[in-house]
């Protein structure tokens, strides 16, 4: 197998870890919550990799070695440690990795509010499990800026955190959440100012993006998951009122402020949307100056497309050919994601893009 197809077939197959279902050898994991989850952190062959904990995978870990079906691959994989900022907790008592939590070995990550207002049934996202997490009581409904300062100086004092993600449910206002983001990023950067920090949001008023951008926020992520309206509509009730109109002008706007490939939006392979078309339109993101991260849809335990859909993960072959496509179109452009300050593309983890040179 190639370097490629053993990465996607990880990305969807996953892999066994720990003999139970706790994994204790990979010791940063993450549950639901807003992106994609259910993985555990490791490097790959040196490389960060967010991949998915199944019991049922024929891919296993001995030592530090990759097996399949018992075979060794060749390939090193090294978990990622327990960072040590987990074990703080603020004057008032709430642990930090309620707050921000690790993403691959070097990236702190968090959901600034946890909760979204499209969450209802008839509204929501059918991948999301946003609020699950704060279901579950492993995080806090909202991160107030002095306590993400107090946890970004630690993770980066303590454990070598080099970049941070700020994410966030969407709010009901027109700035769809952006201006409590812009507050953390301030406090943030104000603590740790050299800490690169990418924003995450839906489209919001030209006011609130210039907002963020003059808080300091380095990057931003944009996301829209399909640029097919038949996918939307089906996957993303609710989001998919906002028109894609309204995705292009903001893109449009933050490739202004923030510049060419540090602006990004995931692309989600495996909604139905044709490849041919996928492709299509990522070269169209791309030609804008926009990062088109794409990343297989993972069936998460708790969400509607899995407890209701039944849905499967895509191919593996047509993982592939939109990455190896999409991938093609960014080196053309000269775009990689680790041309990126700080975010999902600079992480990679979640997609195959950077295996394959993008």
């Amino acid at each position: 197998m190639t370097e490629i197809s053993t990465r996607v077939d990880l990305a969807l197959l996953g892999i066994r870890a720990g003999g139970s279902e706790r994994h204790s050898d990979v010791p940063v994991q993450r549950r639901a919550g807003a992106g994609p989850s259910d993985d555990g952190h490791m490097l790959l062959g040196g490389a960060g990799a967010a991949i998915p904990l199944r019991a049922d995978s024929p891919y296993s870990l001995r030592g530090d070695r990759l097996l399949l079906d018992g075979a060794d691959l060749g390939i090193t994989v090294e978990p990622v440690r327990r960072p040590r900022f987990y074990d703080l907790r603020t004057a008032d008592g709430v642990a930090y990795e309620q707050i921000a939590r690790l993403h691959g070995a070097d990236v702190l990550a968090t959901t600034v509010v946890q909760t979204c207002v499209r969450y209802a049934e008839d509204q929501r996202c059918r991948f999301c499990a946003v609020e699950a997490s704060l279901d579950a009581g492993h995080t806090i409904a909202v991160k107030r800026p002095a306590q993400l300062a107090e946890v970004a100086e630690a993770a980066v004092r303590l454990d070598g955190v080099r970049q941070m993600v700020m994410t966030t449910g969407t709010s009901a206002g027109k700035d769809r959440g952006a201006r409590h983001l812009a507050r953390c990023v301030r406090a943030v950067k104000h603590a740790v100012p050299a800490l690169p920090i990418q924003a995450q949001c839906e489209p919001a008023d030209p006011d609130a993006l210039r907002e963020l951008h003059s808080a300091g926020a380095d990057s931003i992520g944009i996301h829209v998951e399909s640029l097919d309206d038949r996918v939307r509509a089906r996957w993303m009730p609710g989001k998919s009122t906002v028109p894609l109109s309204e995705y292009r002008a903001a893109w449009a706007q933050a490739v202004e402020l923030f510049g060419r490939n540090q602006v990004s939006t995931y692309l989600l392979v495996g909604l139905g949307e044709d490849p041919d078309e996928l492709v299509a339109g990522a070269e169209e993101l791309i030609t804008m100056g926009v990062y088109p991260f794409v990343v297989p849809f993972r069936p998460l335990a708790g969400t509607l497309a899995v407890d209701v859909d039944h849905a499967p993960a895509p191919e593996p072959q047509v993982l592939q050919d939109v990455t190896l496509r999409v991938a093609a179109a960014l080196r053309r452009a000269g775009m990689t994601g680790t041309g990126q300050k700080a975010g999902c593309a600079a992480c990679g983890a979640c997609s195959v893009l950077q295996a394959a040179g993008a």
